[in-house]
């Protein structure tokens, strides 16, 4: 068993053929997905999709490229709309991304990351970082909110330095690791990925994009989960069976609710 801990099956690309991804996934042994959020408007989007596939969790957030779009959510509103459904199981994705120079201003994402790490504390559900060439500030914003009281997280689709890394397993934080950690010019990327602890690894697509290989330059979906986790067991030298389970068993620890909405799905389903 594999989980897909980071996708975004609402996007177009999944559009005309949503099912057949979902079974492509399961065939390749990736039986549950994250989808995650980039829009709080878009919450019954995603809430849709987890409602019509149980195989299928969401998240309630904000990305930082639409941070301008929704600068002043209250955490206390992200916090409401989360609790209303047991298949939200996380918050985010939020973060700072300063790839683009036409992105929101660094204060206003600032502000947003801030105010999904208040709704993660308020919900006690998991915190999903997007971060991009933001690498110090980052750091900074998470140890000071840390300070001010603690929260679950993961710093997703990892592609920074080993610094950031670092100070994320310092803070107890889990590190995600997507399709970029199979290409051929990642040397750095995997020796990250081999001083991170087995218990903080999680595994993901980030779907639709960066497939990894040998699928480059594809449309990315879950089902490639599995060559990725391919690859990093391979890279972490452990049995691909061995790094399913521990990631598993990393996700389930770290998003526990996903856990208690599959037993309330598995109930339901004995019920009828």
């Amino acid at each position: 068993m594999l989980i897909d801990s980071h996708c975004h099956l609402d996007f177009p690309d999944f559009a005309q053929d949503l099912p057949g991804v979902i079974a492509r996934a399961e065939a390749a042994g990736v039986t549950r997905m994250l989808t995650i959020s980039t829009r709080i408007a878009k919450a019954q989007t995603y809430r849709a999709i987890a409602q019509a596939h149980p195989q299928v969790w969401y998240t309630v957030g904000t990305h930082p490229h639409g941070a301008a779009e929704e600068p002043d959510v209250p955490a206390e509103t992200i916090a409401e709309i989360a609790r209303q459904d047991p298949r939200c199981v996380g918050i985010g994705e939020a973060g700072l991304d300063y790839h683009y120079d036409d992105a929101a201003p660094e204060a206003v994402q600032e502000r947003v990351l801030r105010a999904h790490i208040a709704a993660a504390r308020i919900t006690g559900l998991p915190l999903v970082i997007h971060a991009r060439d933001a690498d110090a500030h980052m750091e900074t914003v998470l140890a000071d909110e840390m300070g001010r009281g603690a929260f679950k997280a993961v710093l997703h689709c990892f592609s920074s330095g080993a610094r950031l890394a670092e100070a994320g397993v310092e803070l107890g934080l889990s590190i995600s690791f997507s399709g970029i950690v199979t290409f051929r010019r990642s040397d750095a990327l995997r020796a990250i990925a081999r001083a991170v602890p087995l218990d903080r690894i999680l595994v993901e697509t980030d779907a639709p994009f960066l497939a990894p290989e040998p699928h480059r330059g594809r449309t990315n979906e879950p089902a490639y989960t599995a060559d990725t986790a391919r690859s990093l067991a391979q890279t972490l030298g452990l049995e691909p069976a061995d790094f399913a389970r521990i990631t598993t068993e990393n996700f389930y620890r770290l998003f526990d609710r996903a856990r208690s909405a599959d037993r309330q799905g598995e109930g339901a389903c004995e019920g009828a």
